[in-house]
C-alpha cells in the first residue's frame, strides 16, 4: 500500500492553565526537510522531537508547529519596578507631568518587564508528547487515504499503457510486412534484377534492426513489476520511480525502432500516460 507525502495532522490539548495546539503539515520532497516552530521553553526537547517525527514520517517537507495559549491566571511575566521608578524619576527631571501619564510612558521603555524562564514540567511534556503522537497518527491516516487515490490513478495509467502495448503487438506483423514491401518496391524502382536469396538475407538483416520483440516483452514485465510494487506492504516511491524510468526506456526504444507512423502514434500515447505517472510519483513516499 502506497502512502502520499501530502498530509495534515492536528491535535489539541487542554491543560489546567494553557491550551496547546499541535499541527503537522507535509508536502512532497526528495528527502526529509523538517521545520519546527515552538515556544522557547520547549527548545531543549527539539532534537528528540525531530527524531520522533522523522522516524514516523520518513520523507517530505514537514512543518511542525506547537502553539501555546495561556487560559489561566498563571504568568511568568513581572513588572521590573526598580527600572520603572528610575524611568519615572528621569522623566520628572525633563517634564512636570501627571504621575499616571509618566507611568504610561515609562512602561513602554526597554527592560520594564521581567520574564522568568520556567523549567519544563516532565509530566506535562509527556502529555504533550502523547498528543504529538496523536497528530502523527492523524497525518499517517491522511497520507494513506491520499495514497489510495494515487494508487487508483496509477492503475488506470498502467492499464492504458497495457492496452496500447497490446495494440502495438497486434500491429507489429503489419508493420514488418510494410517494411518488406517498401524495400521490395524500392528495389523494383531501381529496375534491377536481384538474387532473391540474397534479397531475403538482406531483408532479414534489415528487419532485425527494427525488431521490437525484446522491448515488448520487457515493457510487459516492467508493467507487471510496477503493479506488484503497488501491492507490496511498504510504500517506496523511489523504487516506483526507478521502474518508471525502465518503462520509459522501453517505450522510447519501441518508438525509435518502429519506423511506422501508426505505431509511433501509439508510442506517443504511451509516453503521455507515463508522464502522468511520473508527475504523481513525486508525491509518493
Amino acid at each position: 500500500m502506497i502512502h502520499s507525502m501530502t498530509g495534515y495532522g492536528k491535535s489539541i490539548l487542554q491543560l489546567p492553565t494553557k491550551k496547546i495546539s499541535i499541527e503537522i503539515k507535509s508536502l512532497n520532497s526528495k528527502n526529509l526537510d523538517l521545520n519546527a516552530r515552538m515556544p522557547s521553553i520547549y527548545r531543549e526537547k527539539e532534537l528528540s522531537l525531530r527524531k520522533l517525527i522523522g522516524t514516523a514520517l520518513e520523507r517530505g517537507k514537514i512543518d511542525f508547529s506547537l502553539y501555546v495559549e495561556m487560559t489561566g491566571e498563571e504568568s511568568t511575566t513581572q513588572l521590573n519596578k526598580t527600572v520603572i521608578r528610575q524611568y519615572i524619576k528621569q522623566l520628572k527631571d525633563i517634564v512636570d507631568g501627571d504621575e499616571t501619564e509618566l507611568l504610561k510612558m515609562a512602561v513602554r521603555f526597554p527592560d520594564t518587564l521581567n520574564t522568568e524562564r520556567d523549567d519544563i514540567d516532565e509530566d506535562e511534556w509527556e502529555t504533550i508528547l502523547n498528543e504529538v503522537k496523536v497528530a502523527l497518527k492523524n497525518i499517517e491516516t491522511y497520507r494513506l487515504d491520499e495514497g489510495k487515490v494515487l494508487e487508483t490513478e496509477f492503475k488506470l495509467r498502467l492499464t492504458n499503457i497495457e492496452d496500447l502495448l497490446e495494440q502495438v503487438v497486434a500491429m507489429d506483423p503489419e508493420r514488418i510486412e510494410g517494411v518488406r514491401e517498401r524495400l521490395r518496391k524500392g528495389v523494383e524502382e531501381l529496375k534491377e534484377k536481384v538474387d532473391e536469396n540474397r534479397f531475403e538475407q538482406e531483408l532479414v538483416f534489415y528487419i532485425e534492426k527494427f525488431d521490437i520483440t525484446e522491448e515488448k516483452v520487457r515493457l510487459k514485465n516492467h508493467l507487471d513489476y510496477f503493479n506488484s510494487a503497488l501491492n507490496s506492504d511498504d510504500s517506496n516511491g523511489k523504487k516506483l520511480g526507478f521502474i518508471a524510468q525502465e518503462l520509459g526506456r522501453e517505450i522510447n526504444t519501441i518508438g525509435s525502432k518502429s519506423n511506422y507512423a501508426p505505431m509511433q502514434k501509439l508510442v506517443v500515447q504511451m509516453k503521455d500516460e507515463l508522464e502522468k505517472i511520473k508527475e504523481q510519483l513525486l508525491n509518493v513516499l
